[in-house]
């Protein structure tokens, strides 16, 4: 038999562990930190210069470092280089063929491809990173990117 006072205890325990997980379920935030996004940036810079069959790639921002941005909070950067294995020449050419390929690396939207000669810049709302196309020309592709402001740790 099982008194009263024993069910009540029990009761009230999974009432307090229900009342904990829910509570942590609605505070959770999703965001990555800062060095989860930098390490998701490099990735996705890595793969986009490899999808487009990108040769003698050369990393010209290591990322890896914070940098402080306000509120307690930084961002990190990484970019690289590429030559085109097609010997495409066209600054503008190989911009829009990186922006070609994106989609085969992550859903980024590009928010700024209107100005002929300028940087194209594409975003990634869940990994909260930006890629910025900026080649100069003469075959080679040039991704650089940057995090934005997260929590460090």
């Amino acid at each position: 038999m099982v008194s009263v006072r024993s069910g009540l205890g029990r009761a009230a325990r999974v009432l307090a562990v229900m009342t904990l997980i829910s509570l942590s379920a609605c505070s959770s935030d999703s965001s990555p930190t800062a060095p989860e996004a930098g390490q998701t940036l490099k990735a996705h810079v890595l793969a986009l210069l490899k999808t487009r069959g990108a040769t003698d790639m050369k990393v010209i921002d290591p990322g890896g470092q914070n940098i402080a941005c306000g509120d307690g909070k930084v961002k990190q950067t990484f970019g690289a280089t590429g030559k085109d294995s097609a010997g495409s020449t066209d600054a503008e050419a190989l911009n829009t063929m990186l922006v070609g390929a994106l989609d085969r690396v992550a859903h980024y939207t590009v928010i700024s491809a209107d100005s002929p000669g300028r940087p194209i810049r594409a975003v990634n709302e869940i990994t909260k990173t930006a890629l910025i196309f900026e080649s100069p020309g003469n075959g080679v592709y040039e991704v650089r990117g940057e995090t934005d402001c997260l929590p460090a740790s």
